[in-house]
């Protein structure tokens, strides 16, 4: 038997917003707060200065189908500090995530390890003794298939910085 949530959750899915704000204290938090006031869940969120220091970005990603998309955007475009609501689902956006992930390293596993995180893209930007970190950038697709493939190597951390769009 399927729950609520989860039949609704299958109906639904991943929607990538994007808001230019005012760079002001508590607009964040405001923003976050129409998510929560109205059960909308926030999969993970960004926020970053544009190349204007009075202008922020923000990035969340979320799940829900195409009405409840258009009620996040109508109760966005009611903050004073909101200038743009785009939804990023569409063709001509790219988004991208970072990972940052620590590995152990030994003398029987390093060759293979750093072997595999160049075959996958990555590229090593820490290394010392027994252990070596790393970075990857791509779709949210392409770094969970990366996390799938460095399940086996002996990780000891992991960083992701959430979808970014443009």
């Amino acid at each position: 038997m399927i729950g609520k949530q989860s039949e609704e959750r299958m109906k639904s899915k991943e929607q990538v917003l994007s808001l230019i704000v005012r760079n002001r204290p508590d607009v964040l938090a405001r923003v976050a707060g129409i998510f929560s006031g109205r059960g909308f869940n926030i999969e993970n969120i960004s926020a970053n200065i544009t190349p204007d220091p009075g202008i922020t970005r923000i990035t969340i990603v979320t799940w829900g189908d195409t009405a409840t998309v258009e009620k996040i955007e109508k109760q966005m475009k009611k903050l004073v500090d909101v200038r743009r609501v785009t939804h990023m689902n569409g063709e001509g956006s790219v988004r991208r995530e970072l990972l940052l992930i620590r590995a152990a390293l030994n003398n029987e596993n390093e060759d293979e390890v750093i072997f595999l995180i160049e075959g996958l893209g990555g590229r090593i930007i820490q290394k010392d003794h027994g252990s070596c970190i790393a970075e990857f950038t791509g779709s949210s697709d392409d770094i969970n298939g990366i996390l799938n493939r460095l399940d086996g190597i002996g990780m000891e951390d992991l960083g992701r910085s959430g979808t970014v769009a443009l």
